[in-house]
């Protein structure tokens, strides 16, 4: 009988959480990686976006807690990235960014772009990306100010929540909507099964 493996979840978005658990596939571990988020110059939003959840699953998976297990260790990392054009939008990590960000958004049409990196028991990176176009409605000062009221914007790329209030902003979506709000599902769990980081059959019988 194969050993148990274990899947460790390099994030502490706790939307990446939950729409993990939405597919049976609760991480056994999270561990938040530690790193420099800040763009390299010239960098182009893909390659950014790559480079963030290979960076973020390599460190988990070399940190002391995975490595000693005797089990083998499944590690995902991942990135979230709104761009315009080649431009990465930043986080909203205050009003003033959140309300610029809104403001080149409104209007115009956006990628969303989701990088998955998959680091195996025997230390090899695996990666994903995927890209979804975002529409958006052309947004009246008083929509904006009432979005930064409400805060949802904390924390998020682009500055914007699709789950939340912010739905009523999107015209059009071409692509997954998982991978707006945080990862994209479909590919994350076919990249997880090719791998042999299968959901366990518990994970699905109902409870008595």
């Amino acid at each position: 009988m194969a050993p148990p493996v274990t899947f460790v979840l390099a994030s502490a978005s706790p939307r990446r959480r939950d729409l993990l658990a939405q597919i049976g596939r609760e991480p056994d571990l999270i561990l938040p990686p530690d790193i420099d988020e800040t763009p390299r110059v010239r960098e182009t939003p893909v390659a950014y976006a790559g480079r963030m959840a290979r960076e973020k699953a390599e460190l988990i998976a070399a940190h002391s807690e995975v490595r000693s297990e005797s089990r083998g260790s499944f590690v995902l990392g991942a990135d979230t990235v709104v761009a315009c054009g080649r431009r990465i939008l930043p986080k909203g990590e205050d009003a003033q960014t959140a309300r610029e960000c809104l403001a080149l958004l409104s209007g115009r049409r956006h990628r969303v772009l989701g990088a998955v990196a998959v680091v195996t028991p025997d230390g090899k990176t695996h990666e994903r990306l995927v890209s979804t176009a975002v529409s958006f409605k052309r947004l009246e000062g008083s929509e904006i100010d009432r979005y930064i009221a409400s805060g949802e914007w904390e924390g998020k790329a682009g500055a914007y929540a699709i789950q939340g209030l912010a739905s009523i902003f999107v015209k059009a979506l071409n692509g997954s909507y998982s991978n707006v709000v945080g990862l994209p599902l479909f590919e994350v769990n076919a990249l997880l099964d090719g791998l042999g980081c299968y959901v366990p059959e518990t994970r699905f019988k109902k409870e008595e």
